[in-house]
């Protein structure tokens, strides 16, 4: 059975093993074993309980040999066929944590009939073998990447299965008309209409308003997953470093009183509310720019604004007026961006500078200089929460599901409008089943081997 050429070719009678914890130095690291001859192969290097003996889910102390010469005191963790990860018998060898220990003994595995697992195989097996669905496998890889408690949060939703099991019932439930309109077409010569347009109508009203749902929670999922990519952009000296600096509490950029000093981008990260807002300040957005340098840096800068989730303009409220900031910004392209005007500098305002501001509540008023920035924590902690509460229930941060989405929608609204011209069954068959297609590419039930690769390819080995 080839699924990943030419990749790898997927034989699901191979025994397969490979280190499951990070490369280096560490006090343990753990092999993963697993495939139809796990036992066997464990039975002759191991010394203590011989394992295919033991129960499942047990623990068991004992040495690996290479014939007559010892390689280390380890663990066994094992998982007795479906009951394992993957679905096939597997163990687990906890030993120390020395590279050269594990790499004698996944030596000593292979020599006994073992092959090196490829990226994502485990987590293939677990798939193939009905353990998760493809949604649930992606959210593994969704889970080892996370670097928020947003991310986290969603990844473990999916992984769970909430999400899956949303799609296939809404797939179900089109497998079942689509039956009936299959149906009719073995009687086409009799005119018979076994499935009722009036209840197909409703059935694909039902389903439109679920995608719907999930494409729009998109917005939400991404920016739980991947956190706020936002950049900080305004003229030279408006104080965008000094803004970083006091946002990561640490002095991180080159902060001086020349303008322009600021060529290059500059990215950290923190996380406030449970979502990762990656900051990137940028090189100050002149049109007078002289230098060659200078104008790179303002190119890149602009390109940051295009493809960013959020932009925090900054300006210096005691020099820069609301409208000259306004023209600014109204040439830049911010794409899908969202926007926060940032007044800085607003211990230096004058009254009147001050008054214009208060009366404006899109503006955030700051000093970064003497760091009272809670204004805009608090500004973004909002758009964090926001991000949270959207999230709730089955929430799409997959690009391949929001794809698929889309796809699945077009599909239904073509058949509902197919069913307002009156079209023959044959013809809504084929939409229906284009859509049952689509929404069964986010669960694998249907899969092309491409695609299978693409996504496990991706994985860490060992996992």
């Amino acid at each position: 059975m080839s699924i990943f050429a030419p990749m790898y070719q997927y034989k699901p009678e191979d025994t397969i093993a490979a280190l499951a914890t990070a490369n280096g130095v560490a006090a343990i690291g753990v092999i993963r074993v697993s495939g139809p001859n796990t036992y066997a192969i464990l039975d002759e290097v191991f010394y203590g309980k011989t394992p295919s003996e033991q129960q499942s889910h047990t623990v068991h102390f004992g040495r690996i040999h290479d014939e007559l010469k010892e390689l280390d005191e380890v663990l066994l963790t094992l998982f007795k066929g479906s009951r394992s990860y993957t679905g096939q018998d597997t163990i687990e060898i906890s030993c120390h944590g020395s590279p050269y220990i594990q790499e004698r003994i996944l030596e000593l595995l292979i020599k006994k009939g073992c092959r090196m697992a490829s990226p994502g195989e485990f987590t293939l097996r677990a798939f193939l073998n009905g353990k998760l669905d493809l949604s649930q496998a992606e959210a593994v890889a969704d889970m080892i990447a996370a670097d928020s408690e947003g991310a986290l949060k969603t990844a473990l939703y999916q992984m769970k299965g909430g999400f899956g099991q949303e799609i296939s019932a809404l797939r179900s439930e089109l497998i079942d008309f689509a039956s009936l309109i299959e149906l009719e077409l073995d009687f086409s010569e009799e005119d018979v209409e076994f499935a009722n347009r009036d209840q197909l109508v409703e059935l694909i009203h039902k389903i439109l308003k679920a995608t719907d749902r999930l494409i729009e929670s998109f917005r939400f999922g991404n920016v739980l997953k991947n956190g706020y990519a936002t950049v900080i952009a305004g003229k030279p000296n408006a104080g965008k470093s000094t803004l970083l600096n006091a946002l990561l509490n640490e002095e991180r950029a080159i902060v001086s009183d020349v303008a322009g000093t600021t060529r290059d981008t500059v990215e950290e990260a923190i996380q406030l509310n449970g979502v990762l807002f990656r900051f990137i300040d940028t090189a100050g957005i002149r049109h007078d720019a002289e230098s060659e340098i200078e104008k790179i840096g303002i190119g890149r800068a602009l390109e940051k604004i295009k493809s960013s989730a959020l932009v925090m303009y900054l300006f210096d409220a005691s020099s820069e007026s609301l409208e000259t900031v306004q023209q600014e910004i109204d040439k830049m392209d911010l794409g899908d961006a969202r926007l926060i005007l940032v007044a800085n500098k607003t211990d230096k305002a004058s009254e009147e500078q001050g008054s214009a501001l208060a009366e404006r509540e899109d503006i955030v008023r700051i000093s970064a200089k003497d760091k009272s920035i809670a204004p805009l924590v608090t500004a973004l902690n909002k758009l964090a929460s926001e991000a949270n509460l959207g999230s709730s229930g089955s929430t799409v941060s997959n690009i391949r599901h929001l794809e698929a989405l889309t796809q699945t929608k077009d599909a239904l609204e073509a058949a509902l409008k197919g069913i307002d011209l009156g079209l023959s069954g044959d013809l809504l068959a084929e939409d229906i089943r284009r859509a049952i297609h689509h929404l069964g590419d986010i669960t694998g039930e249907i899969t092309p081997d491409d695609l299978l690769g693409n996504i496990f390819g991706k994985f860490c080995i060992g996992k």
